[in-house]
Formats: C-alpha cells, structure tokens, sequence
C-alpha cells in the first residue's frame, strides 16, 4: 500500500492540473413518459465521472459541474427503462422515461463490481430487503426462506439469535463449513458462531449483529462463473449484502419505523395426565411379568413383579407409595414454560447529500422475546455510511456498522443438565414441583423447572464493528483504481452460573461458573484496477485485476470456578476451586485474481476469470490453489429473427464452468505438527516439572477442498417483461474433501486431516415473475420459485455416524444426512409386537440396519403474490419443502411406554399402543422384551417433515399524500404483519424444520428444541 499511495497521489496532481476550470451549468426534468408526471428520486449520472445526482421531488435536477461538453447523461429509475442522453450545450432539458416490467437494466451486484442483469453471464438471484423487512427474525437471512430459488433456509430453533441452516445449491463438504460466503459492503464478515458455553447442540448466529433495516438489496451468487473470482470461499455460493446511502444532491429525509407485536407457540407436544401415565407404567409391568415368566427369566421375574402405582392381581395388597393412576395428579409444565413474548423494533434513519458529499446515518433498538421462558435477544445497532467526492476524479468513503447484541442464553437441545425445555417436556407429568416440605423436588435426570426458572443465569454479549474504508480514483474515463480496508470485530463474552439447587452446581459442586471472552478479528486489504470500453458502439470490453491480504486473529480467554461459599457468591473470584487456560491462533490468505468480460452488440457475452489463493492453514506442498472460470450468454432477443417478435421480450441462453474452493471450518493449524503445554512430569522433587507432548501429527500435503460446477440457464421475458422466467441446471463436483480420517493408535494420535473425500450435487432452479395486472391504482404480482437437489457421497475411505446411537450415517453411494434404521414393517394385529424387514427368529441382525430417507427435501421454494390498490399494500409469502424427513427423537424418548422407567415422559400419542388381538396400530404392545422397545434406530420414529408454511403477511396503508403534505410530512404508512400463520404438514411434531444441534454434519433430529414463533406485529413508518 506504501508504493502504491505516491503513485495515486502523482495521478491525482495531474489530473487536477488538467480539469477544466469552466464549469457548466445543465438543468432539467425527468419525466413519466405515459403520465407526464415528475418522476422524483431518478438518479442522473454523467458517464465516466463520479458525478451524479437525484432528482427532487418534482423530478428536476441540477449539474454544475467542471466537465467539458459535450456529455453523456445516464438517467435510470426503478421500473422504467434506462436512458443515456447526449448533451452538447449547457441548457434545461426534459428527459422521457418509459414505464416496464422488465428488469433487464436493474444494476446487480457480482464480485467486486456491478452489471446490469441483461448482462449477466453468470445464475444471480437479487433479493430486495423490503420485500422482507416485515418478518421478525434476529439475523436477515432468516427473512430469505422461499425469496430465492436454489437457496434453502431452515430456521431450526424458535430461540431469537440462534443459528439458521442455509445451503445453497447443496452441501458440498463433509467436515468442512458448509455456509456462503457473507460480504457485507465490501467486508467480508465471520458467520462462524464464536459460542463456546454448552447450549445442547444449538449456536448462535453471528449475523444476527446486523441490523436488517439497514440493508437496501441481498444478491446470491450461486454457480461458479459468479462465484470463482472468490476462489477458496465460493465453493458455497456468496450472499453480497449492500446497506443502505444517500444520495448526491438529494435532500435530507428523516425515517422512523416502530413496531410491537406478539409471539407464540403455535403447537405444542400432546403428553398423557398424570392418571394416563400411571396406568401405561401399570400396563408395562403386567406385560413384562407376563413375558418374563413365559422366557423363564428370574431377574424379570423379580423385577416385574410389582407394579409403580398399585398392588397387582399378581401381589394383591402392594403398593409403592405413589398410589393408584386415578389418584395422581397432572403438572402442567409445558405452559408453565412456553409464554407470549413481546415483540419491540425502533429504527430511526436520517440520509442526504449534497453535490460532494452523501450520508446514511441508521440508529436500531430490537428487543424479541423467545416463546420460552426467560430467553430473550436485544440489539442495538448504529450504522453509518458516508461518501464524499474530492473533485470530478477521486471519491473516498467509509461503511461502518457498530452494534451490541445481548442474549439470555438457553439450553435448547440436547443434554438433560440445565435443559430448559427438556426439563419441562420430559419430566412426568404425574411428578410434582415440591416436595412435602415445599423444598423443590428434584427428579433423575432432569433439572426442577421452577428452579431453573427462578434460578437462569446463562448470558451472553457481543460487540461487534464491521466496517470499511475505500478510495476511488477514475484515471480515466475508462480506467478505476479502487482500494479499501476493512475490518469485521467481535468481542464475544460468555457467562454462565449454576447455583446449587441445579443439577449441574448441585453438591459436591456447590455452584459452578464459568466466563469465557473472545475476541475475533478478520482484516482484508484489496485493491482493484478496472477497465470498461466500448469500440465502434458495438464492442464491449471490460477487465479487472486485483489482489487481496487478510488475516484472521482470534484470542480466546476462560475461567471456571466451583465450589461457592452460597448462591449470593457468583464471581469466579468467591470460589474454592478456580482453572483458566487461554488460546490464540492466526490464519492468512493472500490473493490475486482477474476478471476478462466482452459483449458483441449487447448480444453474444464471454466473462473469464481466475484466482490464486495461498493460505497458512495448507501444507507446505500445497499452499496456493487456483481458481478458474469461463461463463457465456447469447442474447437470442437481439437476432434479427427475434427482434420482431413483440410476445418475447428477451430470451437469452448461458453456461458456465467453473472451480471454487473451500477451506473453512478446519483448524486454522490442520496441517502442522503440533505440541501441547500443560504436561506435568514428577522428578522426584516437591512438584511436577513443567512438560509437552505431541498433540497433532503433521501432514505437508493437505490441500484445498475444491468443488467443479457447471451449470446451463435460461432467461426469458415475455410481454414487455410482465412474465420473466429464470431457469437452470447446474452439477456440482466436490474433490479432496477435508476430512478427519482416524488412525491407529499405535501412533500416540487418534485421527488427522487429510483429503479423502468426493461428493456430487445436482439440480434444477426455477424462478417466474409475473405482473398479473396492471391496471391503474391496482397492481398484482407473483413470484414464485422451486428448486431440487440431488446429494450424494462419491467416495469416502469408510462410513462415518453422527450423533447419539449412529442416527445419521454418512457413507459412499448415500446422500449427506441420510438415516441408518432398523425398518419396522408394522405391528402384528395377533401379538402386538413389532415386525422389522430383515428379521429372523425374533431377533436382528446387523445386517439388517439400512439407509432409509435423508433429512434434505427433494425440492423446495416459495410464492408471494404482492397486491397494492391505492394507498393499500398486501404481500403474502408460502414457503414449501417437499420429501425431507426427520427423526422424532422427542417421540423417541416419549413413546417408551414405560421402558425407559417410571421417570420418563409419555406422549398421548401411546395411548394408541396394541392391547389387544385384532387392534391395528403401528404402536406396539408395551413390554420390555422382544424387539419392539428394544430397537433405539427404530424407522417407527421417522417422520415425513414436508411442509408448506404461511411464511409471512403484511397489510400496509399508506396515507394520502394530500394529507400528509399538510402535516409537513413526506409519507406516513401503518401497517400489520404476521409470520407462521399457517402451516401444513404430516410431522408430528411441532416444527417440521427443527433440529437438535448446529453441526455440519447433523440435520434431522428434533429434540428439545422450541418450534418457530407465530407472530403478529402492528408498525408505523414516518418519512419527514
């Protein structure tokens, strides 16, 4: 950078020496073609300069610029077709725009520059946050769920803040990190959750730190040939996010949005009573007698014998204590639990500009409470953007965002100790809260409700700033330079105290408290030299160069204390027992790539492009990886034989190839040797000496995950781009995957990274757009999208199981997330017991376990239509996935029919169990022997999670301008909005979309995870 700014600062001197000191003077109007009305916010630029302004709220506009005539006048405006206008006297003029559907001119955002869509040779998907903006999630791509065909969106936890699933185009790793690319205003920000405090499985969202209001367009650059000038971190796809600015001479506008609203629980598990429960346990016991004396097994005998809560026909007179079923009472803990939350978002804005200078200044307050009790997200959020033009040639500006989001953490998932909703779904519903002498009762397994209730101290804060600062020189008309420094900062700080009345600080623990800080910090400095021409009007020619550092430090700082004089003691500091231990680790990228694009005529289109990435956490054999691509488009529209023919539009064709690579979600030292402090070894003296030992074994040859993609598209519009229609195909190949392969033990290790792993994507996207009518005040448009996916493992050494009991299996010839079960074929209507495929002399062998289904739907998509009737406003989303399973583990754990002892939940559902010769049911005869609750990979308990969900509604009203012009005011809207307002599907649970924890390589299970909110919101927006 040192040797670059004496060159620039060379540039600019002699640029400024050159300008023109006559300045002229252009003023004018932009209009409606059809109406012949102003069109106010038209952008009006002069080509091949910075300058440019917007037009007031009559349409006129001024330039009063150094500029030597004659000029180029660029004039867009959002729904009409773009015009360049040539201007050799300095005079007021009228500019005519004509009024379409077509989006054929709109501006997208691709890597690291700007095309207009007709343009594009590459599958982009734009998405406007306004469309979104109504939905109350935590973190924005929570609100993309059915706007973008390839792109799925699983909210897998009803908890504000947490995690959410998003693939694009597949998966294509196995250990690696899954996730897109996020670049946010230049900056490419950490989407990789810094939570270390144990929440069951479940993470939180980093993006959750950005405030949506702030966002203007989200672009989701999905095939190689828009992904590959990103190399090592377009393997799975890049979501560009551009933040909202002002405007060169436009005037100041003050904008508040407010809203309140409600969330809830839609649907909630089905649990016996108390009297229920007691009388399945009873049933339990007598069956299993039954069958222990028929095995001629002593010890069930024995154990059978007597039932839980009542003396027995086989022992008249013996009770335990608890008392016959009719006499138990049912806790209700599930709405004890599960609450209305309240809803709150204040957003204040203030933007303008004058002819240098432009601004956006955004303040944010969210408060959303969680559907259980006590969790909750805030945030507070500050943004400010700022672009300021030093003359006609150089223009230098900042984006920064600073925010502090806090949340009242919880246990939602797996893992009983401290488990808010397994504490409150899993416990007996005939137990009581407190014991005869009030003291809460404490039960195996799971905590006391009201305690942790009471007792909750699982908090977390996030500081975050992301941020940028650029410089823009124009060298010439056709040639840029443009550098920029960013910088994406967290300081993530944990904290968590369990006092003694929970199980996990209960004697001999006496309190337990732990504190962790991290601190996280991504740097990037690039610079860019770019190139755009057109020849003999027919000859577009556009080149791009660039390089890019970056560096990744992050620090991370723990302490731990248990054993507290009593619960007022919470500092780490008060207690008997303290350990701390501390980490950093680095990891560099440095890059260069280049982009080659060319049009003939606007008709025929070639892009090349290409990057070379060298990253630290490689082996010396293998640091650098190369990133290539080719795309290319034929504007068919543009042929004579089409041009002619007013039904079509535009049709154009593209392809592309292209390799991206991936590198993320590995240790940031995969491929070093490592030694480990901390070894202590006795010599005889008073203490230990201090030691190290081999921690990681080295491998000098782990290179780049790298995924080959092609993919053919199809645009086209009909009826002056009333109906547009997107379509592609696309194959994905992933090579080298990063695995973590085991090796013996021989070698003082257990496993290390290597490449040893390939796996295929391949599927279809579809978009349609339609204006279904136009019609004066009234206005109707669709948009609808479907997508499918096909995953499957290509080669791997040797199968890989996750999670508890091996539920998932990962293994060549399967797809990812696919189920290893035991097939329950049905219940026998003579005996009740279950009857699995592969069966033999009630036994089975373990052969017969098999993949059945997997948790990735076999397609997937959204349809809003949009409605607006004069000052009225109506958008309505459904999103849809369609052959994705889960596996009800809830279910699993709550149809034990007493096998899982006395303690342990029963759904209602076991109500329908087999009692006797003829009943038919897919619930077997409860017993403790035989197969049928013996089984933990059970196919009973895989459930068909397709859905279509009402994903979000919003009504809006906006007061006539004759009104509000008389309060001084520019627009003035109210509006409702609801999400989750409706949903279909055959799962029984009460989320389709849930899953147990935030690991890659698990997707499917559902298990004490709280289902997605219903909401409703009332708002107001105020423009001054």
């Amino acid at each position: 950078m040192k040797r670059i700014v004496p060159y620039l600062l060379l540039l600019l001197s002699i640029r400024v020496m050159g300008q023109n000191t006559n300045n002229i003077d252009i003023t004018g109007k932009i209009y409606d073609q059809k109406t012949g009305v102003g069109l106010p916010g038209a952008t009006v630029h002069i080509k091949g300069t910075t300058h440019e302004v917007v037009t007031d709220k009559d349409g006129r506009f001024r330039f009063l610029t150094g500029q030597k005539l004659p000029v180029v006048l660029q004039v867009s405006y959002v729904g009409y077709q773009a015009r360049e206008v040539a201007e050799n006297t300095s005079r007021n003029i009228d500019i005519w725009l004509a009024e379409t559907s077509s989006q054929l001119n709109d501006v997208v955002v691709v890597g690291y520059g700007t095309q207009r869509r007709k343009d594009l040779t590459s599958a982009i998907s734009t998405i406007k946050a306004a469309e979104v903006a109504g939905t109350p999630v935590a973190s924005f791509d929570a609100q993309l769920q059915g706007k973008a065909p390839g792109l799925q969106i699983n909210s897998n936890a009803g908890v504000p803040g947490d995690g959410i699933f998003v693939r694009v185009r597949g998966t294509t790793s196995i250990n690696a990190d899954n996730n897109p690319l996020y670049i946010v205003d230049g900056v490419f920000v950490n989407n990789t959750s810094l939570q270390t405090v144990n929440s069951g499985g479940r993470s939180t969202s980093p993006l959750a730190d950005i405030n949506p209001a702030d966002i203007e367009n989200i672009e989701v650059l999905k095939d190689a040939s828009a992904t590959a000038i990103y190399g090592s971190r377009g393997a799975n796809g890049v979501v560009i996010v551009t933040t909202k600015r002002g405007g060169f001479n436009a005037r100041s506008k003050l904008n508040l949005d407010v809203s309140t609203g409600a969330a809830w629980a839609p649907k909630l598990w089905d649990l016996t009573t108390g009297p229920q429960h007691a009388a399945l346990v009873n049933e339990f016991y007598t069956n299993s007698y039954q069958d222990a004396v028929a095995a001629n097994d002593p010890a069930g005998i024995n154990k059978y014998k007597t039932q839980p809560f009542i003396g027995s026909a086989l022992n008249p007179g013996v009770t335990t204590g608890r008392g016959t079923p009719d006499l138990q009472k049912t806790y209700d803990r599930l709405h004890e639990i599960f609450r209305t939350g309240n809803l709150q978002n204040y957003n204040l804005s203030l933007s303008g500009g004058n002819k240098e200078t432009r601004y956006y200044l955004g303040g944010g307050y969210t408060r959303q409470e969680a559907d259980i009790k006590p969790l909750y997200f805030q945030r507070v959020s500050f943004k400010l953007n700022v672009d300021e033009k030093v003359n006609e040639y150089i223009q230098v500006g900042v984006s920064n965002n600073f925010s502090r989001t806090f949340r009242n953490q919880g246990r939602a998932g797996d893992g009983p100790a401290g488990g808010l909703l397994q504490s409150a779904l899993h416990t007996p519903t005939y137990l009581p809260e407190l014991n005869a002498d009030g003291t809460p009762a404490r039960w195996a397994g799971f905590d006391n409700l009201q305690v942790l209730l009471k007792n909750y101290n699982v908090n977390t804060v996030s500081l975050r700033y992301i941020g940028n600062l650029y410089f823009d020189a124009q060298i010439t008309p056709e040639l840029k330079f443009h550098s920029t420094f960013s910088l994406d900062y967290n300081n993530y700080n944990e904290s968590e105290y369990w006092n003694n009345l929970t199980q996990l600080g209960a004697p001999p623990t006496n309190g337990l408290a732990t504190s962790t800080i991290t601190q996280s910090s991504t740097w990037i400095n690039e610079q860019t030299l770019s190139y755009r021409k057109n020849f003999s009007g027919r000859h577009n020619l556009g080149v791009l160069i660039g390089n890019t550092v970056q560096s990744n430090p992050v620090n991370i700082t723990f302490a731990q204390g248990s054993g507290f004089p009593s619960n007022a003691y919470k500092n780490i500091s008060s207690a008997a027992t303290r350990t701390s231990w501390d980490s950093s680790r680095k990891a560099n990228l440095s890059s260069f790539f280049a982009r080659i694009d060319y049009n003939f005529a606007n008709k025929y289109y070639v892009e090349l492009s290409g990057r070379a990435d060298g990253s630290s956490k490689f082996g010396v054999n293998n640091k650098w990886g190369y990133f290539p691509s080719v795309g290319v488009s034929w504007r068919a529209k543009e042929e004579t034989f089409l041009k002619k023919v007013d039904a079509i539009s535009d049709l154009k064709l593209r392809a592309s190839y292209g390799i991206t690579g991936n590198q993320s979600g590995i240790s940031f030292y995969a491929s070093q040797g490592l030694w480990s402090g901390g070894y202590g070894y006795p010599d005889g003296s008073s203490g230990d000496q201090p030691g190290a030992a081999p921690f990681q074994l080295s491998n000098p040859n782990l290179k780049w995950e790298s995924t080959k993609q092609a993919n053919l598209g199809l645009d086209l519009g009909l009826l002056n781009g009333r109906i547009t229609v997107d379509f592609n195909v696309y194959y994905k190949y992933t090579s080298n995957a990063l695995l973590l392969l085991p090796i013996p033990g021989i070698t003082g290790f257990t496993n290390y990274y290597s490449n040893a792993g390939e796996i295929s994507n391949k599927g279809y996207e579809l978009g349609i757009n339609s204006v279904n009518i136009r019609n004066g005040a009234f206005t109707w448009q669709t948009n609808f999208s479907i997508s499918g996916n096909t995953n499957k493992v290509e080669k791997l050494p040797a199968p890989i199981y996750q999670y508890n009991r091996n539920w998932i299996v990962m293994q060549q010839g399967s797809p990812l997330y696919s189920f290893w079960l035991y097939k329950q074929l049905y219940v026998d209507p003579k005996t009740g017991a279950s009857v699995f495929e592969g069966q033999v002399n009630g036994t089975l062998p373990a052969s017969a376990r098999q993949v059945m289904h997997n948790a990735m739907p076999k397609f997937f998509g959204g349809i809003n239509n949009t409605v607006t009737w004069k000052g009225f406003d109506l958008s309505v989303l459904f999103s849809y996935q369609y052959g994705n399973y889960t596996y009800n583990l809830n279910k699993f754990f709550g149809e034990g029919g007493g096998t899982r002892d006395a303690n342990r939940v029963i759904f209602s559902d076991q109500l329908r169990r087999w009692q006797k010769p003829g009943d038919v049911t897919d619930v077997p005869r409860v017993t403790a022997y035989g197969l049928s609750y013996t089984i933990d990979q059970n196919s009973r308990f895989l459930e068909d999670a397709s859905f279509i969900r009402l994903r979000s509604l919003t009504l809006g009203y906006t007061i006539p301008r004759r009104i509000t012009e008389r309060l001084k005011v520019e627009t003035v809207r109210v509006y409702f909005s609801g999400t989750n307002l409706l949903l279909l599907t055959k799962y029984t649970g009460p989320d389709p979309e849930a899953n147990v924890t935030g690991i890659e390589t698990v997707q499917g299970l559902d298990l004490g995870t709280p289902p997605q909110p219903r909401t409703i919101q009332f708002g107001l927006n105020i423009t001054l």
